[in-house]
Order: structure tokens, then sequence, then C-alpha cells
């Protein structure tokens, strides 16, 4: 029978005995009713509500929970950076949830929220770099990040479970407490309470964050860019230069 059930219900009923609590005991300390038997049979979802209560009571890990991680814990006071709700298809496959720039704004206040999270926009991608692993989109704001990522484009992020898992000079997506943010990531040597967030564009100053501050942490893997520009006036500049030295070499090789 429990080869039929979802991962995530087989392991809220592992946690459940581990902990040695009664279905009916377990729902009252999560606060979700009277038993917790429709959650093992597969008949409710696992709510946003009930992955905190967890998280901060057993430090299970949310990606664990879903299939994600053999990670099953986290230090929640020493990094964790998880997704805190992980959205599902109706087949139980995780989806791609969009979040826009007007749904970034409020992204840090709803970050627990499984109702808001509803409300956005979801996709898959059917290709195997998106398999195996909770990936979420957030469409950019801002000249930051030129000229590699546009204001308006939307980059992918596959999901990290703990800042210690992040890698130097990488772009992540930051989620901070009050903002959204696309940088690139550096460790501060000698500081791992700190990380510093650094933009492409060179009118940008870095800034240093505390990793306590961080709520969710994403890897851009892809970006989606909309309407293909002409090369810059700069870039043609910088193009006949180019054929300018070679025609130099070529008149000079002629006349050795």
């Amino acid at each position: 029978m429990d080869k039929e059930l979802s991962i995530e219900a087989q392991r809220f009923k592992k946690i459940r005995e581990e902990q040695h609590h009664t279905q009916q005991s377990f729902a009252e300390l999560l606060g979700i009713g009277a038993t917790t038997a429709d959650i093992e049979r597969g008949k409710t979802k696992i709510s946003g509500k009930i992955v905190m209560e967890l998280l901060q009571r057993y430090q299970v890990n949310p990606l664990w929970l879903f299939g994600k991680s053999y990670q099953k814990t986290v230090d929640i006071e020493g990094g964790d950076v998880s997704p805190k709700v992980v959205t599902l298809d109706k087949d139980g496959n995780d989806s791609i949830v969009l979040v826009n720039q007007k749904a970034a704004a409020g992204y840090p206040h709803n970050i627990q929220d499984v109702e808001w999270f509803q409300t956005l926009p979801t996709f898959d991608i059917p290709l195997p770099q998106y398999r195996n692993a909770t990936y979420r989109g957030f469409q950019v704001e801002g000249d930051s990040m030129l000229p590699n990522i546009r204001p308006n484009d939307w980059v992918l992020g596959k999901a990290v479970a703990n800042v210690s898992e992040a890698n130097d000079s990488r772009i992540y997506i930051v989620v901070l407490h009050d903002s959204v943010l696309v940088k690139k990531l550096q460790k501060v040597p000698a500081t791992p309470e700190k990380v510093r967030l650094i933009s492409l564009n060179p009118a940008y100053l870095p800034i240093d964050v505390e990793v306590k501050d961080i709520q969710e942490l994403w890897q851009v893997n892809s970006k989606l860019s909309f309407g293909i520009e002409e090369p810059s006036d700069s870039l043609l500049l910088q193009q006949l230069q180019q054929s300018m030295e070679e025609l130099k070499k070529q008149v000079t090789n002629l006349q050795a």
C-alpha cells in the first residue's frame, strides 16, 4: 500500500513514527485538526504550514520531504535557504512557479503562504536539465546585471538547501526579508556569517548581507530573453576596429 503513496506522505508518516506520536497527538502538535490519517493515506496534501512546523520543530528539510534531496534535516540557525513552499502539479511532480516583478515585491512577505503561491502561474520544462530538483522563475528588474542579464529578462533558478552549498562567483536569486535580488554571490573570507552580493554592472557597488537574513537561495542556470536587439554602436565600433587591425596585418604580410 505504501508503495502507491506519494513520497511526501510516506516520509510524513515516518517522521510521526520516529517522534513516537499517534496520528491524533501529531495532528494536535501541528495544529492541523483531529488526525493525520488523511495525509498519511495521500488524501490530503501537505500544506505549507505543516512544512514550516516540521522545519521549525524537527529541522526537516522541505526538499527531502518531497523527495528532492537526500539531506533529511537542515540547520535552521546556520544558513538554511531551502524553499518554504514546494509546488506540485496534479501528477505530484514539481512545477516551476513564475514570479514577475510585481509579485517579487510581495514574495519575501508571502514566502510561507501556500494560497498566495497558488495565484502565481506555473509551467513545466520537459528537459533533463530540469529534473530531480525544484526550480523557480523570477523576472529581473533593473540593470545591475548588464550586460549578461537585461531588465525584464526571466531567470530560472535551482533550489539551494543551505548557503554552505553555494559556489563563489555563480549567479543566484537571493530572497532577503524585504527584497529579491539577482547577484553573483561571493563568500567573505574569515566571515562565514556574511556573503557578498556583486553586480555585473560596474556602476553598482557590492553589498554584504548577513546569512541569517537570506530566506531562500536559487542558483541561476538559465534565462529567458525576449526581443533580440541589434548590436550597439560601441559594439559595431569594436568590430570595425578589429577588422582594421586584421587588414593592417594582411597589408604588412604583403609588404614583407
